[in-house]
């Protein structure tokens, strides 16, 4: 079968569960239960960034020690996506839904109470573990209830929350964890995720298990060539944001000689950026889906490389982060590219999104450390995050050239 014969088949798919509710009010109301969740999720996943000496200090070890947690976390995203995703074949989906984000909020409000630093580590694992599932599945059942060709907007209302808890959600957890506990934030955390488990109950109808599902249909997902290209696009062409982030507040401070009052408004124009490109990126997506992220990947490495050239102008870098939280946009349209060549594995194929996206995170970062470590400055995490969106193009290319070699291949057997 063709990749476009696949992708028309998995669109036909996308309505069968769950029921696609009637009115707009009940597909909104799904909508933000969904999205509440991504918020509760963004909010858990970046807060202890802001609280690692917080953390640190409490446990009796050091900074670096600590952030054995965020990496923690990072491999349960990494690792749960696909587990979940093939053992859970067979639940339904509202189901699904409501163990994962159960999971998450018993994980998150345990995190809170964690008596000794390795107990913390291993529930920030075991915490992640229905991250990416979590999104897969939400992303899958955003696109079932509206029409195809508002599939990839319908996904960036539930990633939303994502963007906003970078925005929002983040700098306030990190500034009552400060001021009085980094429990507290977890303990939030774990509340947003109760509220999600509520929210979902309430507003999701509850769906059948579509026919024919099993483990071994989704494992189907690693025989395609088309999703294992559109991971790698991410895991690579996306580590090139992580790359800047991770360390935009040194390159504030130290490159373009920001006051450290500067850090929290550069932090708020890269959400701000984020909120921007997570939904303008989705409305050209559902018009020209590999237009958008072909797209994306070339103006974020022409970004990153006017960044690394500027850096020292404080407007210029403030331009920049902006624009560079705007490439976000490819998470939906990656989403939604991942739902067309899947078939029949839709599920793990969603999931392992976030499996890929937490990847490119820990590339990008790894490669601006190294950057830096070698002696070329903050700066520098600009073009390597620029040489990390030209190597996702090249991946995107090769993409193409299989899709058109598949077309071909099936022209000429008709």
């Amino acid at each position: 079968m063709s990749d476009m014969a696949i992708a028309e088949e998995a669109c036909l798919g996308q309505g069968k569960a769950p029921a696609v509710p009637q009115s707009r009010l009940a597909v909104a109301l799904i909508e933000l239960a969904l999205a509440v969740g991504s918020f509760g999720i963004g909010t858990g996943e970046f807060a202890i960034m802001g609280l690692l000496p917080n953390v640190a200090q409490e446990f009796h070890v050091t900074t670096p020690q600590a952030g054995y947690a965020i990496s923690a976390y990072a491999l349960g995203v990494v690792v749960g996506a696909p587990i979940i995703a093939v053992l859970a074949a067979k639940l339904a989906r509202q189901t699904l839904l409501l163990v994962l984000m159960a999971v998450f909020a018993v994980g998150n409000t345990v995190s809170a109470v964690a008596p000794s630093f390795e107990s913390f580590v291993l529930l920030r694992f075991l915490t992640g573990l229905p991250h990416g599932a979590y999104f897969g599945v939400a992303a899958l059942v955003a696109a079932s209830l509206v029409p195809p060709n508002k599939r990839t907007q319908a996904v960036a209302r539930v990633m939303m929350g994502l963007t906003v808890a970078t925005l929002l959600g983040t700098p306030v957890a990190t500034w009552f964890g400060q001021i009085l506990t980094w429990r507290l934030a977890f303990g939030a955390v774990g509340f947003m995720g109760a509220l999600t488990v509520l929210l979902i109950w309430l507003f999701l109808p509850k769906d059948k298990v579509q026919e024919g599902a099993s483990p071994m249909r989704e494992l189907g997902a690693f025989k395609r060539k088309q999703v294992w290209f559109t991971l790698a696009i991410g895991a690579v062409g996306f580590g090139g944001l992580f790359s800047v982030f991770s360390y935009i507040a040194s390159t504030a401070t130290e490159v373009a000689r920001m006051p450290g009052s500067a850090v929290p408004v550069m932090m708020a124009l890269f959400g701000s950026g984020m909120i921007v490109g997570n939904l303008v990126g989705a409305w050209f997506a559902d018009r020209n889906l590999m237009a958008t992220i072909g797209g994306v990947l070339a103006c974020s490495a022409v970004v990153m490389t006017v960044l690394w050239l500027t850096a020292e102008n404080p407007y210029m870098l403030s331009a920049c982060v902006f624009l560079v939280g705007c490439s976000v946009a490819i998470g939906p349209a990656l989403q939604t590219r991942l739902m067309d060549v899947a078939a029949d594995a839709q599920t793990l194929a969603a999931a392992l999104n976030h499996s890929a996206f937490n990847i490119a995170n820990a590339l990008g970062a790894w490669l601006g450390g190294l950057a830096i470590a070698a002696g070329y400055g903050f700066a520098s995490t600009g073009w390597v995050g620029a040489a990390l969106a030209v190597a996702g193009l090249g991946v995107f290319g090769l993409s193409l050239m299989s899709d058109q070699r598949s077309v071909r291949s099936s022209t000429s057997r008709a």
